[in-house]
């Protein structure tokens, strides 16, 4: 059952499909900078790949940046769609949440609270898993009050629940996931075993019109089989002056007999006093494993006003 569970909040991350679809978004972080040239020669500014990819492998700051954000007051905004099988909207659910810190303790106000179309079961539970997962990630992180640590739990082991490797897949995408059935190598796309599948490519740009960055890019070669890789692009937003991560986008899809996915998601961090704070979230996609309704959904979670 746990491996059931796990496998479903993964595709609940790793999926997509037509972006020109309805209300699908686009989840790409390229979009949101400015690119100056094409191609960087990164030794003339005495880095490596290799540099990038033990930044991107010991990167902890979504995770910190989502810990952190419990500090602080915002409003956030969130737009959900769910589809049927022709790519029409089945279901709508707009909130519009303010959050305000007194002292250690959260208060949640909803501004806006608008729900459209076919969501509940009739026992009033969620009808599509994705909308479950959503509340779990984002819904509960609202209402809940800052707690301290700086570290991601363990995946490994019988105590490595599917929730804790959910986090992982968000946080630090290119890590080996242990216990995802078919799939716990092909995620860690920087071992010795997958990385001969990717190429890379790295540019200068400029990030909210003012913060320099470096955009590096691990792209899937274009002659590697689909069922070779699961993750078909992981690419990395860096801040030139002190190389913390700003921004992430990945394009995930893999299908066989047991499941089908394909994914795109996209987090965007923004700097806040000596602070990174998710500033926007993006997602859209398709999933279909056996004895579950396939799920079509997208999501744009923004949050701003931070004090």
């Amino acid at each position: 059952m746990v491996c059931i569970k796990l496998l479903l909040a993964l595709v609940f991350l790793l999926s997509a499909s037509d972006s020109s679809k309805a209300q699908r978004y686009n989840p790409d972080t390229t979009l949101t900078i400015v690119i100056d040239t094409a191609v960087v020669n990164i030794r003339a500014h005495k880095l490596t790949e290799q540099d990038f990819i033990d930044a991107v492998v010991a990167d902890t700051g979504f995770y910190k940046a989502f810990r952190d954000m419990k500090r602080y007051s915002f409003v956030a905004e969130n737009h959900l769609y769910t589809y049927d099988k022709k790519n029409k909207i089945e279901g709508e659910i707009y909130r519009k949440v303010r959050r305000t810190m007194t002292g250690n303790k959260s208060k949640v106000e909803y501004l806006v609270k608008q729900d459209k179309g076919k969501l509940y079961k009739k026992n009033g539970k969620y009808d599509l898993y994705t909308l479950e997962m959503f509340d779990y990630i984002f819904d509960n992180a609202y209402k809940s009050d800052f707690t301290s640590g700086e570290r991601l739990p363990s995946t490994d082991g019988k105590n490595g629940s599917y929730k804790d490797k959910l986090k992982m897949l968000i946080f630090q995408p290119g890590r080996k996931i242990s216990g995802i059935p078919f799939l716990s190598k092909k995620t860690e796309i920087f071992g010795k075993d997958m990385r001969q599948f990717y190429f890379y490519q790295f540019a200068r740009g400029t990030y909210l019109d003012s913060i320099p960055v470096y955009r590096f890019k691990v792209i899937r070669k274009p002659s590697i089989a689909d069922g070779d890789v699961m993750i078909n692009e992981l690419t990395t937003i860096f801040d030139v002056r002190d190389f913390k991560i700003l921004g992430r986008y990945v394009d995930m899809k893999y299908s066989n007999l047991l499941f089908d996915f394909d994914v795109k998601m996209n987090i965007e961090l923004v700097p806040f006093r000596d602070k990174l704070l998710p500033a926007k979230i993006s997602y859209q996609g398709n999933w279909d494993v056996p004895l579950h309704k396939e799920e079509r959904a997208s999501f744009l979670i923004t949050q701003k006003e931070y004090h």
